[in-house]
């Protein structure tokens, strides 16, 4: 029986449709899951090799779910990330006009990059969350609702037609999806890499925000997404999630992550892996100080200093 990826289904999400993009899901079983919890927690529990699913969009950032769910429980480790272009397909039931529609539902995401088309379109509308965009076509198949927001590939699946397709309020909409696994050696860089982590402060005081970030900035490490997130301990409690360039083997992002184990009260690594759609011959080389070769001979002039040879 071959290996399982599961993903945020049901069958017809885009989640499936960028899942699909990776070679290695020809040779997996492919499992839709009814959330990105229940795709996670598979992964935790041994029943499934790896899971897709969603982490940001271009329009609103963050996928709060997934980030949270990265964030707290057994730990996971993301090892790849795919970027997809995002349009959305307005899908009905056949005979279905726009003057018809009276709720239309999808996945909380959609809803800001579809807003200003809906407010010019279908402006009286009631909007009803669904678990996922092809979830949303379900329940319209089922007659729950009268219209859905998902992929037009999507229509076939369950026999429904697109009234409008290449709906969107931003123009080059992208989601970004990662393949998450359990913790392992992370894969060799590739000189086009991200690092991933969730940080927490240790209290809140002026300028902790400042002190967490300057262990990057000193180092010449870029940030890529930083996103601030509830702990659930309290209003004005909040860990912090956040993509860097770069890769933990490379001694800039190391000594970065050091820092930050010193002065945080945790730290939870989420994987180095490589950015989707960056050639490496194309990333900017190392803010002078701050190559691999400019580290190990600052130590060993150190090295030289205390042994007094300089």
């Amino acid at each position: 029986m071959p290996a399982s990826y599961a993903y945020l289904g049901p069958e017809g999400t885009f989640t499936e449709v960028a899942l699909r993009t990776l070679p290695e899901s020809a040779t997996r079983q492919l499992v839709p899951m009814v959330s990105v919890p229940a795709a996670l927690d598979a992964v935790r529990a041994g029943e499934a090799e790896a899971a897709f699913v969603p982490i940001e969009n271009s329009v609103e950032g963050g996928i709060t779910t997934t980030v949270d769910q990265l964030a707290v429980g057994e730990p996971l480790m993301i090892y790849r990330e795919v970027l997809l272009s995002i349009t959305f397909a307005l899908l009905v039931r056949p005979g279905t006009k726009l003057s018809d529609i009276k709720t239309v539902s999808a996945h909380p995401a959609a809803q800001p990059q579809v807003r200003i088309w809906m407010g010019k379109h279908l402006p009286d509308v009631v909007w009803e969350s669904a678990a996922s965009n092809a979830d949303a076509a379900r329940l319209v198949q089922e007659g729950r609702y009268d219209a859905a927001f998902a992929g037009e590939f999507a229509a076939a699946r369950y026999g429904l037609e697109a009234l409008e397709t290449g709906i969107h309020d931003a123009e080059n909409a992208q989601t970004r999806f990662v393949l998450v696994g359990r913790p392992a050696r992370p894969a060799a860089p590739t000189g086009a890499d991200k690092t991933s982590v969730v940080i927490w402060q240790r209290d809140d005081h002026p300028g902790a925000l400042l002190e967490l970030l300057q262990e990057f900035a000193v180092r010449g490490v870029n940030l890529m997404l930083l996103q601030s997130r509830p702990t659930g301990e309290g209003i004005g409690n909040y860990c912090f999630a956040i993509d860097a360039e770069g890769h933990v083997s490379d001694r800039r992002v190391a000594e970065a992550l050091m820092g930050l184990k010193r002065i945080c009260p945790q730290v939870r690594f989420l994987g180095s892996y490589p950015q989707a759609d960056v050639d490496p011959r194309d990333v900017r080389p190392p803010r002078a100080g701050t190559s691999d070769s400019e580290f190990a001979a600052a130590w060993d002039w150190l090295a030289r200093c205390q042994d007094g040879r300089f």
